[in-house]
């Protein structure tokens, strides 16, 4: 059963999706070549503390870090180290916090210095197949009009769409019904209702589909290697247009 936030829950809601819309501006803010990505691990988890919130990823599920920084072929859950940023790469920084029992999620992909304007676009593309999928998040829509815009977008610019990770319903917990793909058909699944938050998050592939875990049990790659981009708002469904929790400015 997916739930639906009563007003007061979605102000609670709003507050914890600020906080963490500000920490991911600021850390996003700081990429830059010779940064390494345990530098900005360490930048959140001081800001993050000062938010007055915890770090929803650390220690979930043992994750031994307080975001996850995921470069290049790296899809999600990349675990910051003492890997520095050089030019050309792209990098995908995704946090959550947990501030007065609710928490935030939301992730943004930097560009640093590309050059190549097929990487570029790749990037461009995600952030449109989020805002398309954003935009279905009204009442009376289907769940699965969100995910069939995502993959409409994305497959426009012959892109592919990441199918073993998916988007997902948020609130008291980091991971609630439902789960949310980024692709299929339209008009399928449960029908949407005001007052339900959803953290939507396409991870489009320059390549293939196909991904892969790596030795450390968390990084996501795609198996071909090549560049994939992410993309997250956490979201309140509306009664006549979705209400973005976390507006983080475009990188």
């Amino acid at each position: 059963m997916i739930p639906v936030k009563s007003p007061a829950e979605l102000d609670a809601m709003r507050r914890s999706c600020r906080a963490t819309a500000g920490v991911l501006e600021a850390v996003a803010g700081r990429v830059a070549p010779g940064v390494t990505t345990r530098e900005l691990d360490e930048l959140a988890r001081e800001m993050i503390r000062d938010t007055g919130g915890t770090a929803a990823f650390y220690g979930y599920r043992g994750y031994p870090a307080h975001l996850c920084v995921s470069i290049n072929e790296e899809v999600v859950h990349g675990i910051p180290a003492a890997r520095r940023i050089n030019p050309g790469d792209i990098v995908s920084i995704d946090i959550g916090i947990v501030l007065d029992g609710f928490v935030g999620d939301c992730a943004t992909t930097v560009a640093v210095g590309v050059e190549d304007p097929d990487v570029r676009r790749l990037c461009r593309t995600t952030r449109e197949a989020l805002k398309a999928g954003v935009a279905r998040a009204v009442e009376g829509n289907r769940l699965s009009d969100i995910s069939h815009a995502v993959q409409s977008r994305a497959e426009e610019e012959g892109f592919s769409i990441v199918r073993q990770f998916v988007g997902h319903g948020i609130g008291r917990e980091m991971h609630e019904e439902p789960q949310i793909p980024n692709f299929g058909p339209p008009g399928k699944g449960p029908r949407l209702k005001a007052g339900m938050t959803l953290a939507i998050e396409p991870m489009v592939n320059m390549g293939g589909s196909a991904v892969q875990v790596l030795e450390d049990d968390w990084t996501v790659v795609t198996r071909d290697r090549r560049p994939s981009a992410h993309y997250e708002y956490t979201v309140a469904v509306g009664r006549d247009e979705p209400e973005i929790l976390t507006p983080v400015p475009d990188f």
